[in-house]
């Protein structure tokens, strides 16, 4: 139910406000959150890769030639499969809630 403030509560338990007007009563998903950290991740990952190629030395065939080099390729390797992974499913996510929306 609406309250004064145009906004109404996602669920009986869920402390969450989200608009009226965007969201057409659909619960708050966790689309935003995902496209959010999952992009955030990607590009320290891509950082951290960026850093190992041209600061920190780059990589040989044994690995990376200095310790800061193999903390980054270890982080870029961590970061860029997983970020990728949250941003891929946030923007199923958003284009499921999409067609959800355009639904008369």
């Amino acid at each position: 139910m609406p309250n004064r403030t145009g906004y109404k509560r996602a669920g009986p338990r869920s402390e969450q406000m989200i608009p009226n007007s965007s969201n057409r009563g659909l619960p708050e998903d966790g689309t935003r959150q995902l496209l959010r950290w999952g992009s955030l991740i990607t590009a320290v990952g891509g950082a951290a890769v960026a850093l190992l190629m041209t600061v920190f030395g780059g990589v040989s065939v044994e690995g990376a030639h200095s310790n800061p080099g193999w903390l980054a390729l270890i982080v870029g390797m961590m970061c860029l499969p997983f970020g990728l992974m949250l941003s891929v499913l946030g923007t199923a996510k958003w284009l499921r809630r999409r067609s959800i929306n355009r639904r008369p």
